[in-house]
């Protein structure tokens, strides 16, 4: 029992970093952000199914190509990572751009009183402990939370203003 509060102890913790993160993000790219939140709010299931189609796509080509690297020789081995790191490089980029838009639009929603950096910081609080709940958060939630943000940032960089 004593590991059990452990673990909820250091995710609590965790959350804080992570809501400074999403500040960081959406203060440094307000027009990104901005956007993500916009098509988010505006095409939810579009944005899912593009983030699903994206992240299977591109995660099985990085998947593929380490595969590969794993049994090639060093030089091959180099050549094969590069293009590997880069494509989960970008889908990382997209994953926090997306976690971004989603947690401003839920602190937009719940917390439409307060400040921009206070919705965003209890926005991430709320999806952070919502994602805790076994099964159901772990395996839905942030599944769905991280394939519509990812989604909502593909379709935001080519959308037209």
């Amino acid at each position: 029992m004593n590991e059990f509060l452990q673990i909820i102890v250091i995710i609590l913790l965790l959350t804080i970093p992570l809501a400074a993160y999403f500040l960081v993000l959406a203060a440094l790219f307000p027009n990104r952000a901005a956007k993500t939140q916009r098509v988010l709010t505006a095409m939810p299931g579009r944005s899912f199914g593009v983030g699903v189609i994206n992240f299977l796509f591109f995660g099985l080509i990085a998947l593929v190509l380490f595969s590969i690297a794993e049994n090639a020789g060093s030089v091959v081995k180099t050549i094969l990572m590069i293009p590997a790191l880069v494509i989960l490089a970008a889908l990382t980029i997209a994953l926090s751009f997306g976690l971004t838009g989603m947690v401003n639009q839920l602190g937009e929603r719940i917390f439409s009183e307060y400040p921009a950096w206070k919705r965003t910081a209890w926005g991430t609080v709320i999806l952070s402990l919502a994602c805790l709940l076994p099964v159901i958060g772990w395996f839905l939630l942030f599944p769905y939370a991280g394939f519509v943000g990812i989604g909502a940032f593909i379709l935001g960089l080519f959308q037209r203003d």
